[in-house]
């Protein structure tokens, strides 16, 4: 494994210029691995809430260390590999985007589980990461817009597939257990 290098986290409001380009508040928080950065738009946050009901220190943290499973992608080469993969199936774009979401929604369950090692986890900080997870989840989003899920047109999975993969990492503390492209089917 290459050397950890760590992520930079840049909170923002509205809109902010990254190596990946210009950022509006729509686009939500992403990891840019042109300059290995998280940008988390303080605003989704009150979104997360109101919007999805997933509210609480841990959900935020969740939502960061979700980011941060991406940077660990970025290091390991798994999201250059998948970007080239997407570009040469284009049909296999969006489940290929799903794998690797699931995945860092695993990392940051092994995040969660360090952070139960040392101890610095509050009574009900787990229920407010799988919230989150459930709440992000694109058939909910969905749901909530009022249109018909449409799992071919899914970016980062369902609302179970989410937890699930958040409940392994957190379960295992393994990233071992991450591994969404050796499955036929991740859920």
């Amino acid at each position: 494994l290459p050397e950890y290098r760590r992520a930079k986290l840049v909170l923002f409001r509205d809109a902010i210029d990254s190596a990946c380009g210009f950022a509006e508040a729509a686009s939500g928080p992403f990891y840019c691995p042109g300059d290995e950065k998280v940008y988390v738009d303080l605003a989704f946050y009150e979104e997360l809430q109101q919007r999805f009901g997933a509210s609480g220190d841990f959900a935020q943290a969740y939502v960061i260390a979700h980011e941060v499973g991406h940077h660990v992608q970025n290091l390991t080469g798994i999201e250059p590999q998948v970007r080239r993969l997407q570009q040469s199936r284009p049909g296999e774009a969006n489940a290929l985007s799903v794998r690797m979401e699931l995945q860092a929604d695993c990392y940051a369950g092994v995040w969660g589980h360090s952070t139960a090692q040392r101890q610095i986890l509050e009574g009900g900080d787990v229920e407010e990461g799988l919230g989150a997870a459930a709440a992000i989840g694109d058939d909910h989003i969905q749901r909530q817009a009022g249109r018909r899920v449409n799992p071919e047109s899914f970016t980062h999975g369902s609302s179970a597939q989410r937890v699930a993969w958040f409940r392994r990492g957190l379960e295992s503390g393994d990233p071992r257990q991450c591994d969404t492209f050796k499955l036929a089917d991740p859920r």
